[in-house]
């Protein structure tokens, strides 16, 4: 991870003080007034979850087969780099988003830098630039990552979608199934080494899981559609919902330190 500039740093803190953290304490909370507890020797300390626990790749909730799928599902597994992706949805029709939208929003950061976060689709802002994560939750997330000392130029960001749906609403299963055939071959391009699932949306996509405040936190396994290879994905909250439930910050910041826990392991830091 890049040293932090004064801004940067500057950033990081102001991200801080908004979770809570306005004072050096350990990781975990202490009740000082419990009693203490007599120590009858050592105890097995309870497992944390950072293992990821191996899951197989799941995404019935919406693989609705169609003609368009088909059809996605062998553009996609043509492309032979990310230049060719992403020129092959720019040609693409045959989602029903494209009409509406301005720009394609296809990714952006740096694709060797080993993390990838995967939002949910593009809204107003990133319609207009063509980029993902411009906007309100684009500029928390950057102090996010901050947070952590990492920035797009250490980071990978995409969308489960790639263009806007109107009225940034939640893209249907029938748009998300034509869709994620770019998006796994998306990741087996990049071939990150971590991943990072920022809302429920792609987390109920890309791992069948449903409710983001039951299972964020947690370690899960993606497994890739074609080569099978297995990467260790985070589940956590999208910074849209930080944005309208702040006290949420807290349960954040739990997993972006999990982040980098995981991966300084993976040689990311």
């Amino acid at each position: 991870m890049s040293d932090l500039t004064r801004e940067k740093a500057r950033a990081a803190l102001q991200w801080l003080v908004e979770c809570g953290a306005d004072e050096a304490i350990g990781e975990a909370p202490v009740n000082r007034l419990a009693r203490a507890t007599p120590n009858h020797g050592p105890k097995t300390s309870p497992a944390i979850n950072e293992a990821p626990v191996v899951r197989p790749h799941v995404t019935t909730p919406t693989k609705i087969e169609t003609p368009t799928t088909a059809s996605s599902e062998g553009i996609a597994a043509a492309c032979q780099s990310l230049e060719q992706l992403r020129a092959a949805l720019s040609t693409f029709d045959g989602c029903e988003l494209k009409r509406h939208a301005t720009n394609l929003v296809f990714a952006d950061g740096n694709p060797s830098g080993g993390i990838m976060f995967i939002g949910e689709a593009p809204g107003a802002d990133e319609d207009r630039q063509g980029l993902p994560f411009v906007g309100r939750a684009g500029q928390l997330l950057d102090r996010m990552l901050a947070a952590i000392g990492l920035d797009r130029q250490t980071v990978y960001i995409t969308n489960i979608v790639n263009w806007r749906p109107p009225g940034n609403r939640e893209p249907s299963p029938e748009e998300a199934a034509i869709c994620l055939p770019f998006l796994y071959r998306h990741i087996e391009l990049a071939n990150p080494k971590l991943l990072v699932l920022l809302g429920a949306v792609p987390v109920r996509h890309l791992t069948g899981l449903q409710g983001i405040l039951r299972h964020r936190g947690r370690w899960e396994i993606y497994r890739c559609p074609s080569s099978g290879r297995e990467i260790p994905v985070m589940l956590t909250l999208h910074p849209a919902y930080l944005l309208r439930q702040p006290s949420a910050k807290r349960l954040a910041w739990q997993d972006l330190t999990a982040i980098s826990r995981r991966a300084k392991s993976l040689g990311l830091a």
